[in-house]
């Protein structure tokens, strides 16, 4: 695995934070994934790329906006009509893509150096995100797998529910830090412990 930088660093403090009296709500961490790679389909071509998804990863999509798989290991979902983020610990899967999904298909886009990894988990984390984005977190209406892309102050932020209280969001390294901080901000009032 390549050791990237995290740009976080300077600004992650491991252990308890905020108002954690009575308690941790929420747990933040930043994950690193060896693989982050986008994938587009043609118009038309939609069912081709999703069946290449499920080649290389194992995984299977749904049908619909949004909708996404995990197995704790490799992530999908989609975040737009025919384009799919792919997550997965191992590094390569660019390269994996590239002899499944061909030119005809769609195209197969590496972001693992320009996008960092933040996971929000605990029993406040549908709480504190909803500070940021107008989106409904309740678990109907965000199934686990299910992703969704959204802004929060100009900051690009791609958000695939993981677990019943847990979210995994992918932003630009060159804003990480700032969201990080204004998470970690939101988060006081409840409690929260790094790791």
């Amino acid at each position: 695995m390549v050791d990237r930088q995290s740009p976080l660093e300077p600004e992650l403090r491991l252990g308890s934070h905020g108002n954690f009296e009575n308690g941790i709500d929420v747990i933040l961490s930043e994950t690193s994934p060896g693989s982050i790679v986008q994938l587009a389909a043609w118009p038309g071509e939609e069912k081709m790329l999703m069946a290449g998804i499920r080649a290389v990863t194992g995984l299977a999509l749904p049908d619909g906006a949004g909708g996404g798989s995990s197995d704790g290991v490799k992530s999908v979902f989609g975040f737009a009509p025919g384009k799919f983020t792919v997550v997965d610990e191992a590094e390569g899967l660019d390269a994996a893509f590239a002899k499944v999904i061909t030119p005809a298909i769609g195209t197969v886009t590496d972001l693992s150096h320009g996008r960092t990894a933040i996971r929000i988990a605990g029993p406040k984390a549908e709480w504190v995100l909803a500070k940021f984005f107008a989106i409904d977190f309740a678990l109907p209406a965000f199934p686990v797998g299910a992703g969704r892309s959204t802004v929060h102050h100009d900051v690009f932020a791609q958000i695939q529910r993981t677990g019943a209280d847990q979210f995994d969001i992918y932003v630009f390294r060159s804003f990480a830090r700032s969201f990080w901080k204004a998470l970690c901000h939101a988060a006081d009032e409840v409690g929260y412990e790094v790791v």
